[in-house]
């Protein structure tokens, strides 16, 4: 299979960094019960999101704060790294054709992509939207930074909400099964990582194809 698109958006938490730890921990230091816990979406959406879902309203500007400042402070300490192929894949694009859509505090997505060394031209991230996906602004928005038409865009996702909001912005979808099973994962192309795919750049149009 080969999807043709003129530029290509990832999420960042899943497809380029892991996230479990530090919210577990945030889930203690705040008492919430395990199967409370477990029965929250928690990939794809933003930490203010989670927070309300968890807790009563006056405590969740503090509780994101504090998920923010745990996040930031595990990145030295080797809470984040590069999923198989991120490297090779994104380094054969050219800056304008791709960008990271995050549902991350820009602070905390600034500072994981320095971690790895990987510095978007663009990134929209959970400050620059009103409404988080699953809602499609954060994809649209993207599209609109890049000059791009959102229907030639492709989304490269490995949440549920995040792949609701690429479909709603009119976009190719391809799944990454990173953090949930393939069989969980509905997209025009699901594959375990980005190692599975090549990206050819010909003139104004980027091929991805699955390798082999």
């Amino acid at each position: 299979m080969k999807i043709r698109a003129e530029a290509l958006l990832f999420d960042n938490d899943g497809t380029l960094a892991s996230v479990d730890r530090c919210w577990t921990r945030w889930a203690r230091e705040y008492g919430i019960a395990a199967e409370d816990f477990a029965r929250v979406e928690l990939h794809g959406r933003t930490a203010a999101e989670i927070a309300a879902d968890l807790l009563p309203a006056e405590v969740v500007p503090a509780a994101v704060a504090r998920i923010e400042q745990l996040e930031v402070d595990d990145v030295p300490d080797g809470g984040v790294r590069l999923l198989p192929g991120t490297r090779d894949f994104v380094d054969s694009l050219p800056a304008d054709r791709w960008a990271v859509v995050t549902s991350a505090t820009r602070r905390l997505a600034e500072a994981r992509l320095a971690a790895v060394g990987i510095l978007p031209k663009t990134l929209v991230a959970a400050d620059d939207v009103t409404r988080g996906k699953p809602d499609p602004e954060p994809y649209l928005l993207a599209a609109r930074a890049l000059g791009v038409d959102p229907a030639r865009c492709v989304v490269f996702e490995d949440a549920p909400a995040g792949l609701r909001a690429g479909r709603a912005a009119g976009m190719a979808t391809v799944a990454l099964a990173t953090t949930h099973r393939a069989d969980e994962l509905s997209a025009d192309l699901v594959v375990p990582d980005l190692s599975a795919l090549s990206a050819l750049v010909t003139g104004a149009e980027v091929e991805i194809s699955v390798r082999g």
